[in-house]
């Protein structure tokens, strides 16, 4: 060790192996190391949620030898806290010099330029690769406590939570292995909606709660067979309360993390047609009861109950909304979901704004099926914590279908829809074991 030289490592931490020891060692070598350890909102910018909490993976950092000090890196760019450390080193591995890692370097290079710092690069370590350990890990680590933990771990973690409607275990593989690497962060699907418009249209049903939990849970279980992401149930009304403290009970013994119920009574129509029907908004104590009684009834204090507000969809004003808002929490629930089918964003936004100054650490959550010009990341800006994407692959799958079929009588052979069609290469690839 060098004598009063600083050295700079960041690590993510959750998985330890002889590639990290490798630079902690060489680290070592020219003086006293500070590891930066990266926090879950660091990592989520372009990787999956880790598997260990920031403070686990701390306390395993500060427990190995060659290691002074361990501070939390809030930022995936390590430049960031180079400019506010000033090491004198920082050690890196030199897998970092291609790639979406380059611009970081480079960042990183301009600031010790700026002060006399000075980069020293590790040979990276072939033999060893965190990601696949990983993909190996994840790909085993969907027990139901361990999967019903993320959605929590997640909303405390990233700007804005996207979820997919997920009707089917293939459905829900596709977004589970989807995601889009950009310059600067990375995006991709961190868990699954289970809708009963998908689960109803699946079926060839009308979505008017006729399927039972009992086929909507092995659909679940099916989906959980093959996956890892946390997934969140549409339970509609939820029933009577007799019959919501059963549901609760056992989708929470499944490893189902939140279950979202809307706040109307009578024979269940889909919200997007507002007032055009005949919907009935429930009375908002009557409500708030029930969400009281599906609280007592949880087993695990990871499971999330969310209360959805229709005062905007049945045009009861904002006013309206923005109390029931505040009693549907007042009688415990984990969250609120407003839900508009207006084209602009506009008022859920406004809803948004009053939620966020009364209510900061109490999750948001939006259907953006309607208003679907902005974006997520502009939503987690205006204060929603999770956005779903409530329909989207049922209505793909359902137009490339009726093309699929309609093109081959059209022609009366399938040549002419090939080229619309995945190959059947692509489909073993993606589901696990069969690949080549």
């Amino acid at each position: 060790m060098v004598a009063n030289k600083s050295v700079y490592v960041s690590i993510s931490g959750d998985f330890i192996h002889h590639g990290i020891i490798n630079i902690i060692e060489e680290a070592s070598k020219y003086g006293v190391v500070t590891v930066g350890c990266l926090t879950d909102s660091a990592i989520t910018e372009f990787k999956n949620l880790p598997i260990l909490s920031f403070q686990h993976r701390k306390k395993v950092l500060q427990n190995i030898k060659g290691v002074s000090k361990v501070v939390p890196q809030e930022n995936w760019d390590d430049s960031i806290t180079i400019k506010l450390l000033k090491p004198d080193f920082i050690v890196h591995g030199d897998d970092w010099q291609e790639g979406s890692q380059s611009r970081i370097r480079e960042n990183c290079i301009k600031v010790l330029n700026s002060y006399g710092g000075k980069l020293i690069e590790i040979p990276y370590t072939t033999d060893i690769s965190a990601i696949q350990l990983g993909r190996d890990l994840y790909s085993n680590r969907a027990s139901p406590s361990q999967r019903q933990q993320l959605l929590r771990r997640l909303i405390n973690s990233k700007k804005i939570v996207r979820i997919m409607e997920a009707h089917s275990p293939i459905s829900a593989l596709i977004s589970e292995n989807m995601f889009f690497e950009g310059e600067y962060n990375s995006r991709r699907f961190d868990g699954f909606w289970s809708s009963s418009l998908t689960d109803s249209t699946e079926m060839g049903k009308p979505d008017i709660e006729v399927l039972d939990l009992s086929h909507r849970t092995k659909n679940i279980s099916d989906i959980f067979d093959v996956t890892t992401k946390p997934l969140i149930i549409d339970l509609d009304t939820g029933g009577i309360p007799e019959h919501f403290v059963h549901s609760v009970n056992r989708l929470d013994r499944l490893g189902v993390s939140a279950v979202i119920i809307e706040d109307k009574t009578g024979l269940k129509r889909n919200s997007l047609f507002g007032n055009d029907v005949v919907q009935t908004q429930a009375e908002m104590n009557e409500f708030a009861e029930k969400i009281k009684i599906g609280k007592a009834a949880q087993v695990s204090k990871d499971f999330m109950i969310i209360a959805r507000i229709e005062s905007l969809i049945l045009e009861k004003g904002m006013a309206d909304a923005c109390s029931r808002g505040r009693a549907y929490i007042n009688a415990g629930a984990d969250g609120i979901m407003i839900h508009s089918r207006q084209k602009s964003p506009r008022e859920v936004l406004e809803f948004a704004k009053f939620h966020k100054s009364k209510f900061p650490d109490t999750p948001l959550f939006c259907v953006p099926s309607s208003y679907n010009e902005i974006t997520a990341e502009e939503l987690g800006s205006s204060g929603f914590d999770v956005v779903i994407y409530a329909n989207h692959l049922m209505r793909a799958s359902y137009k490339a279908m009726y093309d699929t079929a309609s093109g081959i009588l059209k022609n009366d052979r399938s040549l002419e829809i090939e080229d619309k069609l995945i190959s059947i290469n692509e489909i073993l690839k993606l589901i696990p074991s069969t690949g080549r």
